[in-house]
Parts: structure tokens; C-alpha cells; sequence
């Protein structure tokens, strides 16, 4: 299922800080500008509720998991919540290697080399370049000639549509978008728009 959501858009929605209130119509906002991938940070307001009511609506069709997994317990509670993405701001392998015996998919984040291919030896099915404004494209070309070519690098931070397309001609395979696409309170109108515009990007530069 990661492939083909990857296929339909590879970019993964980072909904820090949403509430349960919000959730599903903000999830089917995103649905309808193409995002199959969507996260809620563990430190955000009530995550588990939020993952559970999304993943019963969308969980079909869209993969639906949990931001900022630092713990093997997490994973569980993600897990029982019906969360089917692990995303993690640091290559954690007890974290990885947990992700994937509960069946689930493994995003961890990476910041060197060492981190990636430790990463991908634990089972991790694609890597977070975090933080991309550290990292930078020239990072994302070097790493993207010393992966495999099936390995999906995802820069995250910092993320906006004007600047997609200098990490997409480095290499990057897709995205963690953040505060550019929601920020707390956001109206759904406006993730709405802001979703449409990063989707429509992606879609004209990756045809480039």
C-alpha cells in the first residue's frame, strides 16, 4: 500500500498539533487534493483519538499513522489505534525494527549516511532526510548517488512549494510538508488550498 500512495502523491501530510474535533474533515481535505499519506505528531493533542477516527474514515484507501515516534511502546499504541505509518525524527532501529513486526511502515528520520543504510538494514521502507534546511539538495544529490535507486528519500523541513523543485532535481522521491501545508487552527479552506498547491507542484515538476 505504501507504493501505490507514494505513486498516487508522494507527499506526507505532518498535521502537528491537530485535535480530534478537526481531524476528519481536515484528513478529507487532504484526500481530495491527492494526499494518501498523513501523519499526526505523538505530541499533539489527544494523537491516538485522532489517528483512530482517521484511519476509520480514510484508512482504505490512505496509509494514516502517527509523527515524532520515539518509543517501541508508541509503536504498540499506534498499532492498536489502527495506525498504519511510523514516522520518527531519528533512525531509533529498536523503533524500526518494532514498526515492522507490528506489520506497520517505517519512515524514520536520518541526517548521515551511516544513519540511512543502518536505517534501511532494519527494514525501514523509505528515509526522512531531517532537517532538510540543514541538509540541503547538494546532501540529497550525494545521497541519492550512493542509495539504491528504490529507496525513497523524503526531505522534511522547511518544506514549501517554491522550493520543491531544487531538492526534486537533486533526487528527492517526495515530502514531509509541516507548518506550510497546516498549523494549528488552520481552516480547513486554507489547508485545503495550501494541499492543492504543493499537489499541483509536485505533479508539474515531477513531469519536468
Amino acid at each position: 500500500m505504501f507504493d501505490a500512495c507514494m505513486k498516487k502523491l508522494p507527499l506526507i501530510a505532518i498535521l502537528r498539533g491537530i485535535t480530534p474535533d478537526e481531524i476528519v474533515p481536515v484528513g478529507k481535505a487532504l484526500y481530495e487534493a491527492g494526499f494518501r499519506l498523513i501523519e499526526v505528531p505523538l505530541n499533539s493533542p489527544d494523537p491516538l483519538e485522532s489517528i483512530r477516527l482517521l484511519s476509520a474514515e480514510l484508512g482504505a484507501d490512505c496509509l494514516i499513522g502517527a509523527g515524532t515516534v520515539l518509543t517501541e511502546r508508541q509503536v504498540a499504541d499506534v498499532a492498536f489505534a489502527g495506525g498504519k505509518l511510523v514516522v520518527s525524527p531519528n533512525a531509533n532501529l529498536a523503533v524500526i525494527r518494532a514498526t515492522k513486526a507490528a506489520g506497520l511502515i517505517s519512515a524514520p528520520g536520518v541526517a548521515t549516511p551511516s544513519e540511512g543504510f543502518a536505517a534501511l538494514e532494519a527494514g525501514a521502507d523509505s528515509l526522512k532526510l531531517f532537517p532538510a534546511e540543514q541538509l540541503g539538495p547538494a546532501v540529497v544529490k550525494a545521497w541519492r548517488a550512493v542509495f539504491p535507486k528504490e529507496t525513497a528519500l523524503l526531505p522534511v523541513g522547511g518544506i514549501t512549494p517554491d522550493n520543491m523543485d531544487v531538492y526534486i532535481k537533486a533526487g528527492a522521491n517526495g515530502f514531509g510538508l509541516g507548518s506550510a501545508l497546516y498549523t494549528p487552527g488552520m481552516s480547513v479552506k486554507d489547508v485545503s488550498r495550501n494541499a492543492q498547491s504543493f499537489a499541483n507542484n509536485w505533479k508539474w515538476l515531477a513531469n519536468q
